[in-house]
Parts: C-alpha cells; structure tokens; sequence
C-alpha cells in the first residue's frame, strides 16, 4: 500500500517527470536506425554470411542489382552507365563494353557476353555497391539511380526491394496506429460505461509507447516489423490493463468517500492482478528470443519492454490522469453496453457434454491444417509487397527479357587453375535451371592469359585471395527448385574448393528456411515450457495448467490451420510469432476464469456452481480483452498492403476471436470433466470432496452471488 499510497500523493510530479521523459524519449525514436533487410538476421557463423563479409573485404562489394535497359540505343546505355558509376558508394558497373569493344557488333560477341548482356529489345548491366544491402547510403543510391536512368530503366535486387518497402512503410506506419487507436476508441466506448475514460486510458498507454519505442535507441536498430507492429501490439495488449484500474477505482469509491483513498485501494488491487497478467504475456514474448533467427529477439525484446511499460504506466501515470480529469470523468458516465450473459453461461454449463464433444472434434482437423500451414508459407520477401511496386516490376522484367530469377556468387580460391575453374563452372552450367556461369576464364576463354588483361577487368573477378564467379538461375528465390539447386552448386564447389562459398540472397533463403524451420519448434517448446510454469506456480496445480494450455493451443491451431483450408500462404515469420504471441497473450482468460473457480470451490460451492459463477463473473473482462486485441489488429490487418504486417496483423486478430471462444465455451467444460482430478493434483484443493451437491443450492448459490 505504501506504493499506491505513493502514487496518489505525487500524481503530479507523476506527470510531470513523464512529460518531460517524452522529449528523450521522441529523440530516441527518431535516431533509432530500421533495419529493412530480412537476411540480415541469419546467425553470423553461418557460411552465406561469412561469404558476404569476404565480398566485402576482399573486392569492396556488398550489395548488388541488376538494371534492365529496354530499346535504349547503345550509346544511351554507355552514357547512362558513366553517369550511374559516377554515384556515390557504386562500386561498379559492369556491362558488356567493360569486356568487349561498344563498337564490336552483338552477333560477334562471344556467346556468353551476349546471353548474359543482351536481348533482342534490352540490355543488362550489373551494378556493385561499396555498402550493404540496406544501409540508408545503397538506399540513396538506388534512388539516384532510378532519377538519372528514366522511365526506360528498372532496378532490381534486394537493395531496391528494401528501398521501395522503406517507402511504402514510412507512409503506411502513421497510418496503422491512427486506425488501432480509433479501432481501439471505438471497442471501449463499447465495452466500457463512460464517455471520457477511453480518452484518458489512449493518453497513458500512448505515453508508455512513446517511451517504450524511444528507448529502442540502445538496442542500435529495429526491424521495421517490429516498428511497424510495437506500438499496435502494445496498445492492443496493455488496454485491459487500464479497464481492470478503473472497474476497481469505481469499486472503491462506492465503498470509499475519499477518492483519493478509493484509487490507493484501486492500484494496490490491481497492481497485484495486471503484474500476474503479464508475466504470461512478457513470457511469451521473451521465447521469441531464443530463436537462432535473430529478428524474434527483436520483436521479443521491444514488446516484452512495452508490456512493462504497460503495467508501470498502468499503475502509475493512469491513476494520476484519472485523478486529475476526475471531475469530467464523473459527469461522463453511462450505461454498459454489454448483453447480459446469463442465459447463454446457464446454457454452456448445462451443456457442457456438447462443448467437450465440439473441443474433441476439432483437434484433429486444427492440427493438421496447422501443420499443414507451417510447411506452406513463403519465404521470397518480393510476395509481401503489392505487385505494382518498383522493384517486383523489375524483376518481372529481369525474369521476362533474361529469363534470370535469381544470382548466386561463388567466392572460389584464388590460387585454382583456369583449367580447374573451367571445368567447375562447366558442371555447374549442368546443373538444372542455371542459365550461365561467369567467370574470368569463361567470359575471356583459354587463349588470353590473365596477365594481358587490364586491371580494370582483374580487379572486378579476382582478388589475392579469391576469385568471384556470378551464376545467373531461372529459378526463383525461396522456392524449391532453387534450394535443391543451390545443393547441388555447393556440392560441386565443394569437390573442387573445399573451401569455397557460394553466397547470394537464394543461398542465404536457404539458409533461412532451415533456421526457422528448427526455431519454429523451438519457440513453441520454449513458451509452452514457460507458461506452463508460470501458471503452475500462480494456481499451485500439475492439471490446471495442462488443461488451460492445451485450451490456448487447439485454439492456435485452429486459428493458424485455416489457412491451409482457406487456400492461404502466409509469410514465413507469421506462424512462428503468432503461435507464442497468441499463447502469452491470450491465456490469461482462462487463468483469470480458472483462479474464479478455484476460490468458489474452496469456499465450498459444487463444481456445477463454481464452474457457473466464474463464467459468468471471467466473461465481461475476457470479452474486454479479446474485443480489445481484435479492434486493435484488424483494422490494420485489412488497410496494410505489406504481407507480412497485414499478415500478422490479422492472425492476431482472428486468435484473439478464437482464443477468447475456446476459453467461453470449452475451458468450462474441461473443468467440470476434471473437477475430481483438479481437485486431488491442486494445492489448498486436495481436502474437496463434496462434488454432488443439490443442484438448486448451486443455483442458489449462484443467484445469490450474481444478483
């Protein structure tokens, strides 16, 4: 109490200090570098990453795209090529005049330069970057690149796809929290019984983001899905944390004449329920953490910091605001509208046979399309943007005129023979669905030796230590036929270069897919392990937690198996954090039902009777916090045109639905199946024996309590 009673009498000070934290706080936010490169949370001991490193250091390359010219006459082309080698941190530019005479007539190119630089209508070139794929200076240059080719010149690669996705996401993030927040305003002018509360709840929880997304600061960066999504997320699972404040500070000031009395009381009684809320939610979060994928440790780490941020605004900024506009707040009351639910809690008791029988049935079919879902999703970044974007025009046109998909890099050792790399790249030209291979010794064939050629062209292919072949594929990123390509490639490096490297966005996709693949059960072994401990600590039970899990995750395979009936693809990250996120986030309606029931038993009433009271008394604040969570998400779900938000966005949004459905109508039914077994595996339970009591005391009981 000493805390609360804190907190009343410095409410001001309270607000005063947070105010003035905003400024940081803003500053912060705005410093906080976004990370748009998805590959660039692969684990850095892993060989794709390794090779991008000696690109880097060993020839100055980092990133690289690749420009389609179409009916551009060659001395355009030769002009444009000087102007764009002119931009700052291009590397390069390699076009067929770097290794042929512009004067030299297409049909008496060598074969290989004019499969690989020309077409009948268009013409290609290679631009290298100094710099990563997504630092903010490549970003810059692909833009200047785009401003001096003209309307006739497409930029592909990942650095222009991360450029167009930057763009796209700086104009649509605004955007996303205005609609949570009006979403958000609009479920609890709904749920809650007054006019003015919901205004001074999105006030403290929008001070908690800003600080929660200022102090991102110090983790150096973010991905711009965790920016994207951290400020609706923590307004969708913090809000009912704000409900469960003003439902005790109305409480309290029916028992209290003293207000400020009334919302000590009000804090120290909810500080103690929202601290035991979060754990779960903050547990789920953190499980994120532990994948090797290092993009859930930042989604993990930021919400998991919004969720304290929560509960301390909760129980610190909320009540003093409450405090200060308490006047308005009073004079803003009105009726509920929520139904009355107890018919239908009659209905799911009396039932209950029919709700198992349901709960039963579904299992099977969820699980299957949940397995189903998971081995379906996408991996190639391109399919989370609209199809009139920039760069998915280019690489149309790319795969259209050169019929090329993708590009891999071999980093092969320097010190191999021309013949050696010869006859390796000719076995990789074998290889199903490569288009060429490029090297120094097949561009200049066998009868120029290497200390007749220029520097210029050198420099481009080898360095002291190694020397860089481009293998150009038709096949796509991400998708199967690449990934066993792109086996069989390392295999042949392999067997000549032991320590050779092939590298490139589909070898490091590759890589990908087989990371997550092992996080995905990762994460959920993790969460389940954590929660499961959480919840047999705070009930004191072995069952309980066996019962509200399982509950929580039919509910996730039901929501993440529809896709796979639904016909669906979901982006890759999408199942893994939603199974985690949705379990954190939702199983507190089933603790906050089933700690009800517990403390009706204890007090003697039968199973029927306690499993019918704390339906009744869980549903107004599950509804308000699934109503909640749904408002929040969906309405950014249906406006985002990035797959991967509009994604997630709308999972959580149908699992919150779901989840919250699972918890009305199955959670009671297991509990009056189990009752006996709960009882006997549940501390402070064991001594309940007195399951067949007259069914009218129950409803006695029951009216009594209700009513």
């Amino acid at each position: 109490m000493r805390f609360a009673h804190a907190v009343v009498k410095h409410r001001i000070a309270i607000l005063i200090v947070t105010i003035l934290l905003m400024v940081p706080a803003v500053f912060g936010y705005v410093h906080t570098r976004v990370n748009y490169d998805m590959l660039t949370y692969l684990p850095s001991d892993m060989e794709t990453v390794q090779g991008q490193d000696e690109l880097m250091k060993e020839f100055g390359k980092g990133a690289f795209s690749f420009l389609v010219m179409e009916n551009m006459p060659w001395k355009d082309v030769a002009e444009l090529k000087q102007k764009i080698s002119a931009i700052d941190h291009v590397e390069s530019v390699v076009w067929y005049d770097t290794l042929a005479d512009i004067s030299i007539p297409t049909e008496l190119l060598p074969e290989k330069i004019r499969n690989a630089f020309v077409t009948d209508d268009a013409t290609m070139m290679a631009v290298f970057f100094d710099t990563s794929t997504s630092a903010d200076v490549t970003m810059d240059a692909i833009r200047e690149i785009r401003s001096v080719a003209g309307k006739q010149c497409f930029v592909t690669g990942m650095s222009a796809m991360v450029t167009d996705l930057k763009d796209l996401c700086e104009r649509e993030e605004p955007i996303y929290v205005g609609i949570a927040v009006v979403l958000a305003l609009a479920a609890m002018l709904f749920l809650l019984d007054n006019y003015a509360a919901p205004f001074v709840f999105l006030l403290s929880i929008a001070m908690m983001i800003v600080l929660n997304l200022g102090t991102n600061y110090f983790f150096g960066e973010i991905s711009y899905i965790t920016k994207a999504l951290s400020a609706v997320l923590q307004l969708a699972v913090t809000m009912d944390y704000s409900i469960f404040l003003w439902n005790s500070y109305n409480e309290q000031c029916k028992r209290q004449d003293d207000r400020k009395e009334a919302m000590a009381q009000a804090i120290h009684e909810t500080l103690t329920s929202v601290v035991g809320s979060s754990i779960t939610t903050i547990a789920g979060f953190i499980a994120l953490c532990f994948m090797s994928y290092t993009m859930g440790r930042d989604l993990g780490l930021v919400m998991a910091k919004g969720v304290v941020f929560g509960v301390i605004g909760c129980v610190t900024v909320l009540p003093s605001l409450i405090l200060l506009f308490d006047g308005i707040l009073q004079n803003t009351k009105h009726r509920s509208l929520l139904p009355k639910m107890d018919k239908s809690v009659s209905g799911i008791v009396k039932f209950f046979p029919v709700f198992l029988l349901i709960f039963a049935v579904l299992i099977g079919p969820a699980f299957y399309g949940y397995e189903k879902t998971s081995d379906e999703v996408y991996y190639d970044m391109l399919e989370t943007l609209p199809k009139d974007m920039e760069c998915v025009i280019a690489n149309s046109k790319l795969n259209e005129k050169f019929d090329i998909a993708s590009t891999h890099m071999v980093l092969a050792d320097a010190t191999l023979s021309p013949k050696t790399v010869r006859e390796m790249s000719r076995e990789m030209e074998s290889v199903a669905g490569v288009r060429y291979v490029l090297s120094m010794e097949s561009v200049v064939g066998s009868s120029v030796p290497e200390e007749m050629l220029p520097k210029s062209v050198t420099s481009l292919l080898k360095s002291d230590r190694w020397e860089l072949l481009l293998i150009n594929s038709e096949y796509s990123c991400a998708s199967d036929e690449v990934n066993a390509q792109v086996a069989e490639l390392n295999s042949i490096l392999k067997k000549y270069d032991e320590g050779g490297m092939l590298i490139g966005e589909a070898p490091c996709m590759k890589d990908m897919i087989e990371t997550t693949d092992r996080d995905f059960r990762i994460v959920n072994i993790v969460s389940i392990v954590a929660i499961f401990v959480i919840i047999a600590l705070v009930e004191k039970s072995l069952t309980l937690p066996v019962i509200l899990i399982s509950v929580i995750e039919v509910a996730i395979f039901i929501n993440l198996g529809m896709p796979h009936y639904l016909g669906q693809r979901l982006p890759f990250i999408a199942p893994i954090c939603i199974s985690t996120i949705q379990l954190g986030a939702t199983v507190d309606y089933a603790i906050l039902m089933t700690t009800r029931y517990k403390k009706e038993r204890a007090q003697g009433a039968g199973r029927k009777g306690s499993v019918q009271t704390a339906l009744a008394t869980s549903i107004p604040s599950i509804l308000v916090s699934g109503i909640g969570l749904f408002a929040a998400t969906f309405g950014v779900s249906v406006y985002s045109e990035i797959d991967i938000i509009s994604s997630m966005c709308y999972l959580m949004a149908r699992g919150a639905v779901i989840s919250m459905v699972m918890v009305i109508a199955a959670l009671p039914a297991l509990l009056l199946l189990c009752d006996g077994l709960i009882c006997k595996t549940t501390v402070g339970m064991r001594t309940i024996t007195d399951n067949n009591r007259d069914e009218d005391e129950r409803s006695v009981h029951h009216e009594k309590y209700v009513g």
